[in-house]
């Protein structure tokens, strides 16, 4: 029998490489480099035998009418909301955050609820003991959720044992720990992360029960391992937070049975994750007048509207260069309309340090925050408030011009149920319903700083 070929996987981003180097390429990181099988063989539950003729392929027209799959609500409405209305039998959800922000404890729970309404459940763990799971399930009033348990991270004996319990959702946490005996790798590695998801998805598809993994991620946010994992997944969710604040934003960037960018919000107590149905009363904290520096910026997270206050900080900088310094938004963005307001509005932030951040711990990622910021960095400079009740939302491109930001009936709408008046944006080609805000009609930048009092030098 011939020896297999052999490659060399980058444990950072998957790339693989025909001989060793100390420098990945693909993504500049050292050391990363780990030699493994090029085409490892898993002893997979589902793996035809060796000279066995398997079935012709099956066609459908593409025009057949099938009834939809009939989704498994969970319960927890803001859960069932980022997976597009509940979870869709014979479909993989992948789940990452950073360590500690509450995936399992989520998890978890959706378990319990999903127990307790009747569906089988199991949960695999492989981070911890069956204990340290029994013990988080009673400090979460859940310990009398006939909830399956088991602490294994034998793959073959996983598998193995959800074809004997039948289960209709399984949790593995995580797949980090998952190992095959058929892949020579270490767990954890591209490799061992690739095969395991690989089988455990195909699980999936073939018994119609839904697997939903844990993910580790890297420093810089992303889910650890080979990307063909979010490609093999149906869906990829992000569960966010920032330490010290009790808010966690669950958000999902990819999902095939429902919207993308849609978030859901909770809240991290001694028991647990609590939903929150009104986010926008979360980030927006008291409603007094607000500072010098801060404007409300009416933005829409997937089908939600969520009105959250950006604070701005413009201080004289102590050294030659000034600091810029952002939380919760692109610091690309940041430089972008600083130079915009420098020049087409002439305001100088050449000798101060910026300070931008996005309250409550959300991040925000779409474009319509540009004249919120603006209008915070202009307050903050010319130490004036906005006008109160005000709402600020709207894009900002390099000429200076203020483009129309979609969905503005459902921004207005939202901000006129949480007592806002009136509103600065981008003039609408339709006139929708504002839920009785006052709307003024911004064409330029320069329309901005006059708003707040400050002349524009050309």
């Amino acid at each position: 029998m011939a020896k297999p070929d052999h490659v060399f996987t980058c444990q950072a981003c998957g790339a693989i490489w025909p001989k060793w180097a100390g420098k990945c390429d693909a993504c500049g990181e050292w050391n990363t480099l780990v030699e493994e099988t090029a085409r490892p063989v898993v002893p997979g539950a589902f793996s035809a035998p060796v000279g066995k003729k398997s079935k012709a392929l099956a066609f459908v027209e593409l025009t057949s009418e099938s009834e939809p799959p009939a989704r498994l609500a969970t319960g927890i409405s803001e859960f069932d909301r980022v997976c597009g209305g509940g979870l869709v039998p014979s479909s993989a959800i992948l789940i990452g955050g950073d360590p500690g922000v509450g995936k399992s404890t989520l998890l978890l729970q959706v378990a319990a609820a999903l127990a307790t309404s009747g569906r089988s459940v199991a949960y695999v763990t492989g981070e911890e003991a069956e204990a340290q799971v029994q013990d988080r399930a009673r400090r979460l009033k859940a310990g009398d959720a006939p909830v399956q348990l088991a602490a294994e991270t034998d793959l073959r004996k996983i598998l193995e044992g959800l074809k004997a319990l039948k289960p209709d959702v399984v949790v593995v946490d995580s797949i980090q720990t998952v190992w095959a005996d058929g892949v020579e790798a270490a767990p954890g590695t591209v490799a061992q992360v690739r095969a395991c998801a690989h089988e455990l998805v195909r699980f999936a598809k073939k018994s119609g029960c839904v697997v939903i993994l844990v993910g580790h991620v890297t420093k810089d946010g992303q889910i650890a391992g080979p990307r063909v994992v979010e490609h093999l997944v149906d869906a990829v969710i992000y569960f966010e937070g920032e330490r010290g604040m009790p808010f966690r934003i669950l958000r999902a960037v990819k999902n095939r049975f429902g919207p993308t960018d849609e978030i859901g919000v909770f809240e991290m107590v001694d028991q647990g994750l609590v939903e929150t149905p009104n986010p926008s009363a979360l980030f927006l904290g008291g409603a007094g007048e607000r500072p010098s520096g801060a404007a409300v910026f009416a933005g829409v997270e997937g089908s939600r509207p969520v009105l959250v206050e950006i604070q701005a900080l413009a201080a004289p900088t102590a050294y030659g260069t000034p600091r810029r310094a952002v939380v919760g938004w692109d610091s690309a963005r940041l430089a972008m309309i600083l130079a915009v307001l420098e020049t087409r509005c002439g305001l100088s932030f050449s000798g101060r340090d910026v300070y931008l951040s996005v309250a409550g711990g959300l991040r925000i990622t779409e474009p319509a925050a540009d004249l919120a910021v603006a209008a915070a960095l202009i307050s903050a400079l010319a130490d004036k408030p906005l006008p109160k009740q005000c709402v600020v939302f709207g894009e900002v491109a390099l000429s200076g011009e203020i483009r129309a930001a979609g969905r503005a009936d459902l921004r207005l709408k939202e901000a006129a149920k949480l007592g806002f008046s009136s509103a600065l944006a981008p003039p609408q080609k339709k006139n929708g319903a504002s839920g009785g805000v006052k709307v003024r009609q911004l064409a330029h930048i320069a329309d901005l700083a006059a708003v707040i009092g400050v002349e524009a030098v050309d």
